[in-house]
């Protein structure tokens, strides 16, 4: 028995969890609340994508007459195929049988529907030894022709990460969703909702809390309130997570509660402990009687807002380790929908969710919701703290690979997780969001990359500087290319945001931030991206000022959800036309081809000149900064210490002794000679500099005390002998 279930109803990501719960569970285990997690999502997959299931769902297509398309009556004819591969193949992308791969890319074992008709490009994007990943998008397309199957003749609503998702996007009513959780449940309701039944009864809790993240989760997460509600009317039912923070915060309509007593927004912690405590002890004894912390209830027939709790947040330091116990890592499965190398990184694998900082340092791009509070609440975690945190979800897991889930990473803050991954010997691999801003500089990006960094993604937007201003963004493209180029060099992946449709842009301006994407492909630092049309939200800084934009929200009332916003933009662009273009242009880019084609090439439609110069970005990359250091740059020594040999050196008839010393790396070495006097210094200097020293010397701590026995120091410092270590490991930190 459990005081409280955390539920993620179906459908989120396939191969790993969606966090919240596990960082709800985290923060109760220090609150000594019993609690259980449950992602719903994964084990209606598995039943679904079973042979058992795949059979009845044949028969009653059949039954019903529903098979009408050419490929559903494909795949139905090539049922006992999909019935013989189905387990095979759900095996293999859960990691086992991996000696299945060549089986797979094989042209006779898996039945092919439409999904298939990409198949001649595989060749480039997996080559001729890439069989585990070939054979992760050869089956992710074949269980995507079987969901095509399912929604043609067995549930319209279905999708593999979602369910029912029309549904909650910005609806402003609540009409249409009410008017389906009155209708008969489907297929895949009663297959939800047998799993879950048997969860409630093995845990019998008194509060189930349901995690909504997103639109598409949240017809799934009424359908399992409303039958908590006809089966189990003792229990409690809240809603948190995403997508009411984001969607809910002028909820009205009372009949929402018919399925939940709370919704709380915002962070979840508080919240939920002070709905736990109403629901365990609902008498006037309890000191929170009737004390909420952003919770919506229903009270004499009307929605009220209660925030009556005077107790404050907890700080990010107090949340606990997020805790992935309960639930069944094993089941979940990595697929590659796309050749997108950042998209495969989003499905494949199975990562751990951390976060660096709540809230975002940055917070002005005026078309985030940087009102919201998960944006402009900016609390960062220290990094021993958080990588003591890594390294208890790995004896827990397993699982050595962290994706932080951060609105934009500190630059500051994950030089000091690296430096302590790094000091700890730790070998993970990690990946994050972040701005691409001028802190970026080639040292941190290979610091970042020594402690496990493989990619990171950041918003480049419009590929504009008048827009980047307009937006806030704090970055000139120039800047976005420096920074792009220090992560490529140091071996990191970079995948860029790319926005278009922004109010006020013109169409040369879309073309000319094509050619400015077009040049950073071809330059090599981008490797990955995606282009999506500008939406304006109720929470953004635009909305807000929308005459200084150039559009006219129209408004409409609202009762439930309240986010995406229509609006008239007084440009009269058809943005939405350069979708097609801009994404195809993108997907050749991204393999490499197509920098040749003049962009007229990619659109049906006229479009102007590009205004950008040819190799405009290249000289972005030519016009370097200076490398000068300020004396509060931090110097630290990635590599080893040398191997030492005295010489003699004879110049002009005299016989000087010098220090030869070879820097072994792991793909090369270096020798560099010294006098033996200023060798010995430099080598006293890099054993303070080595990681594994706690403290940290700055540039002009080194200065001073190698004035106090040389002079010149900075001739000493930008010496080539200094230039062969700063390209080897000795790495300054601003």
């Amino acid at each position: 028995m459990k005081e409280v279930l955390l539920l993620t109803p179906p459908f989120t990501q396939l191969n790993t969890p969606y966090p919240a719960t596990a960082y709800l569970k985290g923060f109760l285990n220090t609150k000594n609340i019993s609690s259980y997690q449950l992602d719903l999502g994964i084990d209606v997959i598995q039943e679904i994508f079973s042979r058992k299931r795949l059979e009845t769902f044949f028969d009653f297509a059949q039954q019903n007459n529903s098979i009408l398309s050419a490929n559903a009556k494909r795949i139905y004819t090539l049922r006992f195929d999909y019935f013989r591969t189905i387990e095979d193949v759900i095996s293999f992308l859960q990691g086992k049988n991996q000696t299945m791969a060549r089986q797979i890319c094989g042209e006779d074992f898996l039945p092919q529907a439409s999904k298939f008709d990409q198949i001649d490009e595989l060749d480039w994007a997996f080559g001729i030894m890439g069989f585990q990943d070939k054979a992760k998008h050869l089956a992710t397309l074949y269980l995507e022709d079987l969901s095509d199957f399912i929604v043609e003749c067995i549930d319209e609503h279905f999708g593999f990460s979602r369910y029912a998702e029309k549904l909650g996007k910005s609806a402003n009513s609540f009409d249409e969703l009410y008017e389906m959780l009155q209708g008969k449940n489907t297929l895949i309701d009663d297959i939800t909702l047998d799993i879950f039944d048997k969860q409630l009864k093995d845990h019998q809790p008194k509060l189930v809390g349901i995690a909504v993240p997103f639109p598409g989760n949240l017809y799934s997460a009424f359908r399992c309130a409303q039958f908590i509600k006809k089966k189990y009317p003792h229990i409690r039912i809240a809603m948190g997570g995403g997508f009411p923070n984001t969607e809910l915060k002028s909820l009205t309509d009372v009949r929402v509660f018919e399925f939940f007593d709370f919704i709380s927004l915002d962070d979840g912690e508080l919240p939920l402990e002070l709905i736990h405590s109403n629901v365990m002890n609902p008498g006037s004894d309890n000191p929170d009687h009737k004390l909420f912390k952003r919770t919506f209830l229903s009270e004499n027939g009307k929605v009220i807002y209660n925030n009556l709790s005077p107790r404050n947040d907890y700080k990010q330091n107090q949340l606990g380790t997020p805790d992935y116990s309960d639930l069944h890592l094993d089941k979940y499965i990595s697929v590659i929908e796309v050749t997108n190398p950042m998209h495969s990184l989003w499905s494949d694998g199975r990562w751990n969710k951390l976060t660096m900082a709540h809230g975002c340092y940055w917070g002005k791009c005026t078309f985030c919701d940087v009102t919201l509070d998960y944006i402009h609440n900016y609390e960062p975690i220290s990094a021993k703290i958080l990588v003591d945190r890594m390294e208890q979800i790995m004896a827990q897991t397993g699982e050595k690979g962290f994706h932080f889930v951060d609105e934009a990473a500190p630059p500051s803050l994950m030089a000091e997780i690296a430096l302590e991954i790094i000091r700890r010997g730790l070998t993970v691999s990690w990946w994050t969001n972040i701005r691409f801003e001028k802190s970026f500089s080639r040292d941190l990006c290979l610091l970042l990359k020594t402690s496990g960094c493989i990619a990171v993604s950041g918003g480049l937007e419009v590929a504009s500087d008048r827009l980047l201003s307009l937006i806030n963004k704090g970055v000139t493209v120039e800047q976005v290319a420096r920074v792009t180029d220090h992560f490529t060099e140091a071996g990191i992946m970079v995948h860029a945001y790319l926005m278009y449709g922004y109010p006020t842009q013109t169409v040369q301006e879309t073309v000319d931030s094509l050619e400015m994407v077009r040049q950073m492909f071809e330059m090599g630092i981008i490797q990955s991206g995606f282009w999506h049309q500008f939406s304006l939200t109720a929470h953004s800084l635009i909305f807000r000022n929308p005459e200084g934009y150039g559009i006219t929200p129209l408004h409409k009332d609202i009762s439930f959800a309240n986010n995406d916003i229509e609006y008239d933009d007084k440009t009269n662009i058809h943005h939405e036309k350069f979708s097609y273009g801009l994404k195809k242009s993108l997907l050749n880019f991204m393999n490499g081809i197509g920098f040749d084609l003049n962009l007229q090439e990619w659109f049906e439609f006229g479009i102007p000149k590009t205004s950008i110069p040819k190799g405009f970005i290249e000289k972005c990359l030519n016009d370097q900064e200076s490398n000068l250091n300020k004396p509060t740059d931090k110097i630290i020594w990635l590599g080893q210490m040398p191997i030492l040999k005295k010489a003699k050196k004879v110049n002009k008839g005299q016989t000087k002794e010098i220090l030869q010393m070879t820097f072994h790396g792991k793909t090369q070495s270096i020798q560099i000679t010294m006098a033996p006097q200023e060798g010995g210094w430099i080598l006293n200097l890099l054993d303070k500099l080595t990681v594994s020293e706690t403290s940290v010397l700055t540039f002009s701590q080194i200065k001073e005390d190698f004035e106090k026995q040389f002079d010149n120091f900075e001739l000493f410092w930008y010496s080539k002998s200094l230039q062969s270590l700063r390209e080897n490991g000795l790495l300054t930190i601003r």
